[in-house]
């Protein structure tokens, strides 16, 4: 069914989302369902690598989306000096410094709320990166983000191992 108003449906994004970001934007995809039956809840693509540079305006935007974001996990050995704790916006968020790759961040909201974000890496072209993000939000999306990486030609397959 064609909608001739060309108006997007509630829940989607526009087609203008595809335009270029405006510097000191975040470039932040979230999965339209409810049911969250995919293996990740979004994509982000940081423009460093820089958790003090990056990080705020990511949880500014997951905070106007989703609520207060309490902590964020992330590898800490794929970040320049990752700090324990920021302070955005005058609230405290913790930096979980996990090994969980640096493809992925664990965003958490209230006590237990997790949401797993595909990482795009910085350096990626903005074509690849698109291609990544529109795979990360598939709906009840399979590929993990290192699956989903290589697939797109922006991560190698590791040592060993094929896609």
């Amino acid at each position: 069914m064609s909608d001739e108003t060309g108006a997007v449906p509630p829940g989607l994004l526009p087609d203008g989302f595809r335009q270029a970001a405006k510097p000191g934007a975040v470039v932040l995809r979230l999965e339209t369902t409810q049911s969250r039956e995919g293996v990740l809840d979004g994509a982000w693509w940081p423009r460093s690598r820089d958790v003090g540079a990056e990080l705020p305006g990511l949880v500014r935007a997951l905070t106007e989306h989703l609520g207060p974001v309490a902590s964020v996990g992330l590898d800490v050995d794929a970040w320049d000096d990752a700090p324990a704790r920021l302070v955005v916006d005058g609230r405290s968020v913790h930096i979980d410094r996990y090994p969980v790759g640096d493809d992925t961040v664990i965003v958490t909201r209230g006590d237990r709320d997790h949401f797993s974000l595909l990482v795009v890496p910085p350096q990626a072209s903005r074509e690849t990166a698109l291609a990544a993000m529109a795979r990360a939000v598939a709906a009840g999306g399979t590929d993990s983000a290192r699956q989903i990486l290589v697939a797109t030609g922006i991560g190698a397959d590791p040592p060993g191992e094929e896609s």
